[in-house]
């Protein structure tokens, strides 16, 4: 017997890979922009990253072959990681020794679903968990309105 098996869009992957983690955080919203254009800003690691994330100052590209990605990410706070990314068109997970983040897209007609998440790895974060999910919140938000303010 075979049971059928519904197919989940980016976006419910990565809500899926939030509950998953830790202490992730997890914002969605509905961007007035087709896909094509929203991604193009999303998937500029170097050149958009750091706009959309207050906490990172820059993302530099070491090195990238097909969707693989490694990226050294200096940020505002004590943080200078080498992460490795998994790009392509709709999907980003990136993560490092400290850090989980990620983000999805697919097109809702004229428009885009959206999806960010962000975590923390490492000793405590499963105790923490909770706090960590309410601090994030916000900053998943802050996110989701720059990226309308960079698509718009």
């Amino acid at each position: 017997m075979s049971w059928p098996v519904a197919e989940l869009d980016a976006v419910r992957r990565l809500e899926v890979l939030a509950a998953a983690v830790p202490g992730a955080f997890f914002a969605e919203s509905v961007v007035d922009a087709p896909f094509d254009v929203v991604w193009a800003v999303a998937a500029d690691l170097e050149g958009e990253l750091p706009r959309l994330l207050r906490n990172v100052r820059s993302v530099r590209i070491l090195s990238s072959e097909g969707e693989r990605v490694v990226a050294d990410i200096t940020g505002t706070f004590p943080l200078r990681e080498r992460f490795d990314v998994v790009l392509r068109p709709g999907w980003c997970v990136m993560q490092s020794t400290r850090v989980v983040g990620g983000m999805a897209a697919v097109p809702d007609g004229e428009r885009t679903r959206f999806a960010f998440l962000g975590a923390l790895r490492g000793p405590g974060t499963r105790t923490a968990a909770p706090l960590l999910r309410r601090v994030g919140r916000p900053l998943g938000r802050g996110m989701l309105d720059r990226l309308r303010e960079r698509v718009g």
